[in-house]
């Protein structure tokens, strides 16, 4: 059992601010062997990332409460959960993986007003919330979310599916989404994340364009020498 020293809101807040975060995706983690992997990504993450998926939203199952709950009890370091799950059970779900020790929980704009009450209820259960956008989805649509959420996260790549390419409109969109941050005076209060085709060439792009975490998988996960991946990570400055 890992206690930990911030939870929720404040483990969020605490998050540094003056360079990229290392935010590991847990599904490229050897699912048969997560305990040893998160022993191994403990002293170079920022946060966890989970992705629940519920084979309607997105294609194929991922993750569910019981795990989130048992992988929290093995990590000190916070827990974001992206519930790519239908409006219908978006807020239940919210209930069950704050429940299970998320510290932030991100549901999609596209869920709509169902979305704005998951939100409003991860936040009143004592985590942070966050809303995500598809690819193909108009970046204004984060819009009614900013005065609630403490990440926007940027898909770059289609929804619910390993190893694909960068799409060519995510720094853009990146870009697009800083600005809808700072005229809605949260700019300094929301951190914008890239999720999707992250690369060794691709991540200074997202950088550049605005990015202030990256949801790593293989690049993690896959490369022998962790503690260089992330000074390099950790190296790459906006607008570079």
């Amino acid at each position: 059992m890992t206690s930990k020293a911030l939870s929720g809101p404040a483990a969020i807040a605490a998050l540094p601010r003056h360079r990229l975060l290392g935010e590991f995706s847990l599904w490229s983690a050897d699912l048969a062997n997560m305990e040893r992997d998160l022993k191994r990504i403990e002293a170079h993450c920022d946060l966890h990332h989970i992705d629940v998926a519920d084979a309607r939203f997105t294609p194929g199952f991922l993750f569910f409460p019981d795990l989130v709950a048992r992988i929290a009890a093995l990590t000190a370091r916070p827990i974001h959960v992206h519930l790519m799950v239908e409006a219908e059970i978006v807020e239940a779900q919210t209930r069950q993986f704050v429940e299970a020790g998320a510290d932030l929980v991100s549901v999609h704009a596209e869920t709509g007003e169902a979305g704005l009450r998951a939100a409003a209820l991860a936040r009143s259960l004592g985590a942070e919330a966050g809303v995500v956008l598809r690819l193909e989805t108009p970046v204004s649509a984060v819009i009614p979310f900013l005065p609630h959420v403490a990440f926007v996260t940027l898909l770059g790549t289609s929804i619910g599916v390993k190893g694909q390419s960068l799409s060519g409109l995510a720094p853009a969109r990146l870009t697009e989404a800083r600005g809808l941050m700072r005229q809605a005076g949260r700019e300094a209060e929301i951190v914008l994340a890239a999720d999707g085709g992250i690369r060794h060439e691709t991540v200074p792009l997202l950088r550049a364009a605005g990015a202030e975490t990256v949801v790593l998988g293989s690049l993690a996960f896959g490369d022998p020498d962790l503690s260089a991946r992330m000074d390099w990570l950790h190296g790459l400055k906006v607008g570079a």
